[in-house]
């Protein structure tokens, strides 16, 4: 009930915002919302599974580049190509997970960063995607139908959309047998194989529901900034911010990653605004920082932090309303010695 009450709150908060904000807050606004998005597809193959991927990057790039790629070179519609890209990042998380879930811990997040390595030098390459100078999206067709726009408010409007249907997706998983294999996978991998689970099978579904939807929040990107190269959607950093956004707000949680986008989005405008560009870097300090002090003091996150500081608070109040309540003298009864 208090989750439906938080999401519903949040959600007409959501819808009032491009009411009574300024055309850069919205800007900040849309760049949340896509972080939360990416956050949230991420979260069901680190968060439920418990495979933490470090090279998510390389979905991300892949929608950015088909859905472009399909529209610049073949003119097909970005609707179209979103979808494409979705499912060719699903395609490539079958040789992503064949190669990586060979591997356990850290070795398994190395070797994603390794395959998002060479991901992203094949792109840097490949003349016929632009190499390392990158593809820009044509403005010649604008509209709803083209996914192109002169103003931010229905980018705003695609990515509060996009991040509903991903938390509908990971609620749905979550609730259903699936979010059940995936916990018991991360929990208790012995336990779920003695009991029948194919291990290896439900890993890879998780990875591919999660590459798919990555891949989309990609092609929003293009779309949105109308430009893209290797180093804007296939970066490190990139996947490393996709795992933090979740990492921060709670991982294994619904809404975690909504929160850990806010938060760390927030923090980066407000560093770009107090460095400017001298301040070159300074996204990866953070992202550094905030991991050893999640890691040392707040291992489940923010929303970890908040329900167990909501239990401590109730079990003191229950403790003080059993103090409060008198005890009752017993009475001596007939014939009995008072």
């Amino acid at each position: 009930m208090k989750t439906m009450i938080f999401f519903c709150v949040c959600l007409a908060a959501a819808l009032v915002l491009p009411i009574v904000t300024d055309a850069s807050h919205l800007n900040m606004a849309i760049l949340v919302l896509m972080a939360a998005q990416v956050g949230v597809a991420w979260n069901m193959v680190g968060g439920y599974a418990g495979q933490v991927s470090l090279g998510h990057a390389a979905f991300y790039g892949l929608g950015a580049y088909a859905s472009t790629l399909l529209l610049v070179r073949f003119g097909v519609n970005p609707w179209i190509g979103v979808l494409a890209g979705g499912v060719i990042a699903a395609m490539l998380s079958l040789a992503f997970g064949w190669s990586c879930f060979r591997l356990k811990g850290h070795y398994f997040a190395m070797a994603t960063i390794a395959v998002a390595e060479l991901v992203q030098i094949f792109f840097t390459e490949w003349e016929y995607g632009g190499a390392a100078v990158g593809l820009y999206v044509p403005m010649d067709r604008q509209g709803w139908l083209w996914m192109n726009f002169a103003t931010k408010l229905p980018y705003y409007w695609l990515a509060l959309g996009l991040l509903l249907l991903t938390l509908a997706a990971n609620w749905w998983i979550e609730r259903s047998y699936l979010g059940y294999y995936f916990r018991a996978i991360k929990d208790e991998p012995d336990a779920a194989r003695s009991i029948g689970v194919n291990i290896a099978r439900y890993k890879q579904v998780a990875l591919s529901v999660s590459a798919f939807f990555t891949a989309l929040g990609g092609s929003l990107y293009a779309q949105k900034e109308l430009y893209i190269d290797p180093g804007s959607v296939l970066s490190t950093a990139l996947s490393i911010k996709m795992a933090l956004v979740a990492i921060l707000g709670g991982v294994g949680t619904l809404f975690g990653p909504v929160i850990g986008a806010v938060v760390l989005t927030s923090i980066e405008e407000f560093t770009r605004i107090l460095f400017g560009g001298t301040g070159r870097g300074t996204d990866v300090i953070i992202y550094a920082s905030l991991i050893i002090v999640i890691a040392v003091f707040y291992p489940t996150g923010i929303v970890g932090w908040v329900r167990s500081f909501r239990e401590r608070r109730e079990a003191r109040a229950d403790a003080s309303r059993r103090m409060a309540v008198p005890s009752v003298p017993v009475q001596a009864g007939n014939g009995e010695a008072s």
